[in-house]
């Protein structure tokens, strides 16, 4: 293992989860276990041999562990008690990244799962609910955002009735969800002024994602 050399917290964290990919392998791992195949497909550009470096590594630092998934033989990665404690400072960080996030995604991978960990990140650092809801995210999946009192979750729309649907760009959604944007300045722009972000579309009831957005 890389030593910086230092006692101090942030510099032996760092010797753990500082290597390129590793915190983005956990917040694979934060969604859900995963078997190998599903962090390839999950991580796009990562080179397997480099995925199977850094899972080795995660392992033997004590953040992740295999096990057997379900009655199969095949193993799957999760995240050991102590790894499931870095949702925090990666949480932390995705709300950090909103000066960075709002100019769009320019070319760059996104996967509709991702925002399972970013909205209720966003949302969680600045909004507080007096009712629950629940607001379909249409971002080329439908996804449900359900806001309660106790905070925020979101995941892949198993059926059941919305209280309204957001149709738009994952850009938008992260930018309301961060407060970098409001609803009304959205559904005040043109087509010309909106192309990277995406037109906003709701249907259903609007105040409930007012609500939710503290739009």
């Amino acid at each position: 293992m890389r030593s910086y050399g230092q006692y101090c917290g942030l510099a032996r964290s760092l010797e753990v989860v500082g290597d390129r990919w590793n915190l983005l392998i956990v917040r694979q791992l934060l969604i859900s276990p995963a078997r190998y195949r599903d962090l390839v497909n999950g991580l796009p550009g990562i080179a397997t041999n480099l995925l199977a470096d850094r899972l080795r590594d995660l392992e033997s630092s004590g953040v992740i562990e295999r096990r057997l998934a379900g009655e199969g033989s095949a193993v799957e990665y999760s995240l050991t008690p102590w790894g499931a404690e870095l949702r925090r400072p990666i949480e932390n960080l995705i709300a950090w990244s909103t000066p960075l996030m709002v100019r769009g995604p320019e070319g760059d991978s996104f996967r509709p799962e991702w925002f399972t960990l970013a909205i209720p990140a966003l949302l969680g650092a600045r909004v507080k609910v007096r009712s629950s809801a629940t607001v379909g995210l249409d971002i080329g999946e439908l996804l449900t955002l359900r806001a309660t009192r106790a905070g925020f979750e979101v995941g892949t729309h198993q059926g059941g009735d919305l209280d309204a649907t957001v149709r738009t760009e994952p850009a938008y959604v992260l930018g309301l969800a961060a407060g970098a944007l409001t609803l009304d300045d959205a559904q005040a722009l043109t087509l010309d002024d909106a192309q990277a972000l995406g037109l906003v579309a709701i249907d259903g009831d609007e105040s409930v994602v007012r609500a939710v957005f503290a739009a």
